[in-house]
């Protein structure tokens, strides 16, 4: 699957409803503050972000939230697409492990599942699960970036 093919997938997606973007927004900073304390609490964290990265963790733990409340907002897939394809990419660089997305976009599902109703989970998790289905061709596209970098 292509970037190309991405971009087609996240443009099946649906907007969430106002209602529900809003209810994410209102709940994202607690939402950041609790994926940060249970990822925090991983006795395997070092392994899955690297040495020294619980505060780049923490800053992407945040950030996510901002950006998908704004995602929720004005969804675009273009932004989406290349927003999470940059992530990969970073965070890779810094030392973060491919383990990393599937235990944290899993962390974030229990979260949402837990602090969102049911209709703003309904409407919201097929992002997530969208993200979480397209670990590997983000992982594959910035490995692809990072070789054609290091020529």
């Amino acid at each position: 699957m292509s970037k190309d093919q991405l971009l087609i997938s996240a443009g099946k997606l649906v907007q969430p409803s106002a209602a529900s973007a809003e209810e994410f927004e209102k709940k994202r900073e607690k939402l950041a503050a609790e994926m940060n304390r249970l990822m925090g609490a991983r006795l395997d964290l070092t392994a899955l972000i690297g040495e020294g990265n619980l505060t780049m963790m923490e800053d992407n733990h945040r950030n996510h939230v901002r950006f998908l409340s704004s995602v929720f907002h004005a969804y675009d897939p273009g932004v989406l697409v290349e927003t999470v394809h940059w992530v990969f990419r970073a965070y890779r660089l810094h030392g973060f492990q491919l383990t990393y997305w599937p235990a944290q976009l899993g962390q974030w599902v229990e979260l949402l599942k837990t602090h969102l109703s049911a209709e703003a989970f309904r409407e919201i998790y097929p992002f997530y699960h969208w993200m979480i289905v397209n670990i590997p061709l983000f992982v594959m596209e910035s490995d692809n970036l990072v070789m054609n970098n290091i020529r």
